[in-house]
């Protein structure tokens, strides 16, 4: 991302009233980052003094007071940035929680069509603490909510192209297997 094309994203946003959700917005470099600081300020104080139109970046733009913009951040990872204050002021935090991945797990394992979901999501979330605890910390491990949907995911595709009656932890174990196999080494 850079200066101009958050700028063509702010000036649309404003004059259709849109929201915009910035994913990960720390990842930006700090030098666009300073820059952005500007041009959100530009956009709330025509939202403060409920302006008809407003300038942005040398062009005047009409304001739909509907606007909004959000922003995630994952603070503490590597490449991330420390948003500048001016930026950081600019924006209301909101504190998030781990979701409950069992829970998410024995969902997902219903929509797609099992009847156990309760056990095997307990199961399943056992697995992967287990792992993601015990083994060695490397970076092809993966035992998160990403990699679990993943797996539930397939393990749904296999369940859908096994034959009628076949045992769902069996189906689910080859979902695993042939998921995490591949990322473990000796």
């Amino acid at each position: 991302m850079n200066v101009e094309s958050m700028s063509a994203i702010y000036k649309g946003l404003s004059q259709v009233g849109a929201w915009g959700c910035f994913d990960e917005f720390n990842r930006i470099r700090i030098e666009v980052l300073s820059v952005v600081a500007t041009q959100v300020t530009c956009v709330l104080n025509a939202l403060k003094t409920n302006a008809e139109t407003f300038d942005l970046m040398g062009d005047s733009l009409k304001l739909i007071p509907t606007v909004g913009m959000f922003i995630t951040m994952n603070p503490g990872y590597a490449g991330r940035t420390e948003l500048p204050e001016n930026l950081k002021a600019l924006f209301r935090p909101c504190a998030m929680v781990v979701p409950d991945t069992r829970l998410i797990c024995e969902n997902m394992l219903m929509s797609e069509g099992f009847r156990g979901a309760r056990v095997l999501a307990y199961k399943f979330t056992t697995l992967y603490n287990l792992s993601k605890e015990l083994l060695s910390q490397q970076r092809f491990y993966d035992w998160g909510l990403r990699a679990t949907k993943a797996v539930l995911r397939v393990a749904g595709g296999l369940k859908r192209a096994a034959p009628p009656g076949t045992e769902e932890d069996i189906v689910l174990m080859r979902a695993l297997r042939d998921f995490n196999l591949p990322k473990l080494v000796q």
